[in-house]
């Protein structure tokens, strides 16, 4: 026989997924977020996604070497978190250096010091948005009004509230139309802001299977049904009129669909999946209605990467043909 056979352990199917390919898909389906965030807030978006793009690139090279490490630049996974977290950051950030801040930290400290992409336990560019959050609170929360860059020649010139402080308040007076929040004309964070674009990039992601839906769905859904349980009980701000603005706003579908799906802290199985989701959704709207915070995306996600540990000790499917320990008398084990 001219061919020979070939004897070898398994697995013997393998996918042509890499890392690269994967991370590839991600930054397509991010495009149309970028594109709408850029005529909506300006030239400041192309500059702020490439100076935190730049840090996490240049950040992961540095500690690489530093660390005696294979260099993985190349896998594109610092571009990712690059572009995520620009995503996570307002038009009014004219200060780059905090966004480069926030880059160093998300590769330097969240990811390499833990080993590199697959060792971080927390989504890293959600940690850097935090800390950002925490150490500069004014820049975080200073929100541009949409094509104010247009009408009034500058990102500064006119400020704006978001959807949810509009909500906590009550009234809803001032709320934009759910059209304009597809349209992403609210206020809010760079790639948040747009529905229809999140939601494009969200079914590029699992049309080339990059993304399972069961984690944006499970999210969504919890949030959801959980606010129209609230509005049921008649709690102060969660009334079901509010519930199309309160699903479009704030970073919901930008955690659900882009973070809260990342590979390495979120769960691999089925069963954990759902429990990872329901659990990032209860606590998203807990801390909208009941914290000091009107958001609550980005915590109720690394809360749940915490607790992705002990979700897959607990959602562990048994190996085919493991037989279930049964207890006898005397509390032995047969």
């Amino acid at each position: 026989m001219s061919k020979e056979l070939i004897v070898s352990s398994s697995p013997h199917l393998q996918a042509h997924d890499t890392t690269r390919r994967i991370m590839l898909d991600v930054v397509i389906a991010l495009i149309p977020a970028f594109i709408a965030a850029t005529v909506i807030f300006g030239w400041i978006v192309p500059i702020i996604t490439a100076a935190t793009i730049a840090a996490c690139v240049l950040s992961e090279y540095i500690s690489r070497k530093i660390l005696k490490r294979d260099n993985t630049i190349g896998d594109l996974s610092a571009v990712v978190t690059g572009m995520l977290l620009s995503f996570n950051l307002p038009a009014t950030l004219d200060a780059i250096w905090m966004g480069v801040l926030g880059g160093a930290i998300a590769i330097i400290v969240v990811k390499q010091l833990f080993g590199g992409i697959g060792q971080n336990f927390v989504n890293p560019a959600l940690i850097a948005r935090i800390i950002l959050m925490v150490s500069f609170p004014t820049k975080m929360t200073t929100w541009p009004a949409p094509l104010a860059w247009i009408k009034d020649g500058g990102i500064d010139a006119t400020t704006t509230a978001t959807p949810l402080a509009i909500m906590s308040e009550g009234s809803g007076e001032g709320l934009p139309s759910i059209g304009n929040m597809l349209l992403g004309l609210r206020g809010g964070c760079l790639g948040e802001t747009c529905a229809i674009a999140l939601i494009i990039g969200g079914i590029y992601l699992i049309a080339r299977k990059v993304i399972s839906p069961i984690i944006p769905v499970c999210f969504i859904g919890t949030a959801a049904i959980f606010m129209m349980i609230l509005d049921f009980a008649g709690i102060d701000g969660s009334s079901i009129s509010f519930l199309p603005a309160q699903l479009l706003s704030g970073g919901l579908l930008l955690g659900a669909i882009f973070m809260a799906t990342d590979y390495t802290t979120s769960p691999i199985n089925f069963t954990g999946k759902i429990i990872f989701a329901i659990g990032c959704g209860l606590i998203t709207v807990i801390i909208r209605f009941f914290a000091s915070l009107p958001e609550g995306v980005s915590y109720s996600i690394i809360i749940m990467n915490l607790l992705v540990p002990h979700i897959e000790r607990l959602t562990r499917p048994r190996p085919f043909g493991d037989l279930k320990e049964k207890k006898v008398k005397g509390g032995a084990k047969a």
